[in-house]
């Protein structure tokens, strides 16, 4: 189980830290996307550290069970709100990754609560 575990970390950490990236470059698609869902510009900074606390969170979460499951509760209620911000919009086809994205966090907390 512990396998399983650290394959999904290192997934979604791998995953975290591109968004983050992606975020911190402001490349054209996510200022557009951004725009479209409505985030303001200023709370950039928040979901990109937001995104690279997850992505230590998890990690150190292998080690320290405890702050593993916060971190992934922290995602889980990122990603939830992300799925919330697409489908406000209407942007369904925006709205499935954050949805997979969600369900992996939530298979977090489930995998390292069974590991403790």
């Amino acid at each position: 189980m512990f396998v399983s575990l650290a394959v999904v970390t290192v997934f979604m950490s791998a995953l975290l830290l591109v968004s983050a990236r992606a975020k911190s470059l402001r490349t054209r698609h996510i200022t557009e996307q951004m725009s479209t869902l409505g985030v303001p510009q200023g709370m950039m900074a928040f979901l990109i550290g937001a995104q690279i606390a997850g992505a230590a969170g998890v990690i150190a979460g292998l080690w320290w069970g405890p702050v593993g499951i916060a971190a992934a509760i922290g995602l889980t209620l990122y990603f939830a709100g992300a799925v919330a911000f697409h489908l406000r919009v209407g942007d369904r086809k925006g709205a499935s990754p954050a949805v997979v994205l969600t369900v992996a966090s939530v298979a977090l907390i489930v995998l390292r609560a069974a590991t403790l």
